[in-house]
């Protein structure tokens, strides 16, 4: 079997449009379970926010609550260490940056266990567009307003 033949049977097998419909899927399904947060309704000082994206967007900074993690989804269920247990008695939103991966973090969290998670409505991108600040190593930041 030459390249083009092995590559031609890949791309059979990661029908990349069945995959979005998979993924689609699983959405909608963890929608079913996972209340979604308006921004409105966050408590910096008693919610315990966990930011699953990456370490690199991380760093362009959080959201400034009393208690929050910074857990990369794909490390979410390993990271379920004494920290997380201790504090799994307070409302737990998860967020991301637009609230798909939150929302599969909020699922991750509620099937390991925990009761009282959500996901925070459209992540930080609408949090940072509501006006309200993040935190960064440099400081606070927000969006000005055009």
């Amino acid at each position: 079997m030459n390249k083009n033949e092995k590559l031609a049977r890949f791309y059979a097998r990661c029908d990349i449009d069945l995959l979005k419909g998979h993924l689609k899927e699983l959405l909608e399904k963890a929608k079913e379970e996972i209340e979604e947060i308006e921004i409105e309704d966050i408590d910096l000082e008693n919610m315990v926010l966990i930011d699953v994206r990456e370490a690199d967007e991380f760093a362009s900074g959080v959201i400034p609550a009393t208690r929050v993690f910074t857990i990369p989804r794909g490390k979410l269920e390993f990271a379920v260490d004494d920290k997380l247990v201790n504090v799994s008695d307070h409302q737990v939103v998860c967020y991301c940056l637009k609230g798909a991966r939150g929302l599969l973090g909020a699922k991750t969290l509620k099937d390991l266990g925990f009761s009282n998670v959500v996901n925070l409505k459209g992540g930080i991108e609408n949090w940072v567009k509501s006006g309200r600040s993040i935190k960064n190593y440099m400081g606070y930041f927000k969006l000005e307003a055009r």
